[in-house]
């Protein structure tokens, strides 16, 4: 276990809620391929994806929503952040504030004073797949833990299912 998937462990720990760690080939980390190879709905993936501001100086938060929708970025969150414009942050930015890949980033272990915006739909299942921190762990766990997370907030409309 890498320094960063063990801070994510410690943060999982510290909320008390039950969990599952799942182990995973780093090539199979993103999304459709992980649900695919291990066998799990992609309506259970819950993703953990950094928005920012397109101009300085930087806004940041982290939206977690299923697989299944899609982050209503120029609507909810942009209003949300308080900005013009938002965008997904890069991958070197994700990196930089969370010290997390993308295929691993989780709510879980982000840096304090980070917005944490859970989409209400995700908290109607009775567990989710979350990263682990890393490409190589996935979380099966309650997205009861969302509320026992700082800075997390569930926020209706934060994401859409899109139009086929």
């Amino acid at each position: 276990m890498d320094e960063t998937e063990a801070r994510v462990v410690a943060a999982l720990d510290a909320t008390g809620v039950p969990y599952q760690l799942i182990d995973c080939d780093p090539a199979l980390a993103d999304t459709a391929a992980f649900c695919e190879h291990y066998g799990y709905p992609p309506s259970r993936s819950a993703n953990t994806i950094v928005v920012a501001s397109k101009k300085d100086p930087k806004r940041y938060a982290a939206c977690v929503v299923l697989a299944t929708t899609r982050l209503d970025v120029n609507g909810v969150v942009r209003r949300r952040l308080e900005v013009n414009k938002a965008s997904f942050a890069s991958p070197d930015e994700t990196m930089a504030l969370t010290g997390m890949a993308i295929g691993g980033v989780t709510a879980l272990a982000l840096p304090p004073g980070l917005p944490l915006w859970v989409d209400a739909q995700v908290m109607a299942h009775p567990a989710v797949i979350l990263g682990g921190g890393s490409r190589s762990l996935k979380i099966d766990v309650s997205p009861e833990v969302f509320g026992r997370l700082p800075n997390s907030e569930v926020v209706d409309g934060l994401a859409f299912v899109p139009s086929p």
